[in-house]
C-alpha cells in the first residue's frame, strides 16, 4: 500500500508526544521544554545593585530611559555597545548614578521579563496545537485502517486520506523543530538580562 509507510512514523510521533502525566512539572502540563519552567525571573538572581522596588512604576517617566531600554534589551545589540551606552548614560554624581542605574535596570528587567513571558506563553500555545494535531493524525490513521479493511474499499478515499496524513505529519515535524528552537529562547533572554545587570553594576563601580 502506498500509505503503509506512513503508519509507523505517525505512531512514533504520537507516542513520544508528552501528555500532562509526562510533563517535567505537573503544575505546567503544557510546558514541553527540557528546561524547568520558571514563570518569572528572580531579581535577586541577576541584580546586586540598589533596590528597585519603587522603580518599576516610574522608569518609563524618564524619556531617556524609555528610549534606552528597548535598544539595550535587543539581543542583536553587541554587549560592547551596551557597555558604551550604559557608561555614557550613567555619567553623574554618585547619588544620581545610583538612581539612574536602578531605573535603567528596572526598565530592562520589566521589558525582558515581559518578553520572556510572551515567548513561554507562545511555546505552550503551540504545544497545545501540537497535541491537537497529534490527536487528529491518530484519528486519521484509524480511519485509514478502517477504509483499508473494507471489502469494497474506495481507493480514491484511501489515497486522499493518506495524502492528508502525510501533510499533517510534515506539519507536525516542522512544529516540533520550531518548539525545540523556541525552548532555548527563555534562557537566552535570562542570559541577556544577567549581562545587562552586570554591565550596569560595573558602571556603578
Amino acid at each position: 500500500m502506498r500509505c503503509a509507510h506512513l503508519i509507523a512514523p505517525v505512531a512514533a510521533f504520537v507516542l513520544v508526544l508528552p501528555g500532562p502525566a509526562l510533563a517535567a512539572d505537573p503544575r505546567y502540563p503544557d510546558w514541553p521544554c527540557n528546561q524547568i519552567k520558571v514563570p518569572e525571573i528572580s531579581i535577586a538572581a541577576v541584580w546586586a545593585g540598589p533596590a528597585v522596588d519603587d522603580a518599576h512604576a516610574v522608569w518609563q517617566n524618564d524619556a531617556e530611559i524609555a528610549d534606552l531600554v528597548p535598544r539595550l534589551s535587543a539581543r542583536r545589540m553587541p554587549i560592547e555597545q551596551v557597555e558604551e551606552l550604559t557608561t555614557r548614560f550613567l555619567v553623574a554624581n554618585a547619588t544620581q548614578k545610583q538612581e539612574k542605574a536602578k531605573l535603567l535596570f528596572a526598565g530592562l528587567f520589566d521589558a525582558l521579563n515581559r518578553e520572556r513571558s510572551t515567548v513561554m506563553n507562545g511555546i505552550e500555545r503551540h504545544f497545545r496545537k501540537q497535541r491537537e494535531l497529534a490527536e487528529a493524525i491518530r484519528s486519521e490513521v484509524i480511519r485509514l485502517n478502517a477504509l483499508q479493511d473494507q471489502a469494497d474499499r474506495d481507493q480514491k478515499k484511501i489515497d486522499e486520506l493518506a495524502e492528508q496524513i502525510g501533510w499533517d505529519t510534515r506539519i507536525f515535524e516542522e512544529r516540533k523543530k520550531t518548539i525545540a528552537y523556541a525552548c532555548e529562547v527563555p534562557s537566552l533572554i535570562e542570559r541577556r538580562l544577567f549581562a545587562l545587570a552586570r554591565t550596569i553594576q560595573q558602571a556603578l563601580e
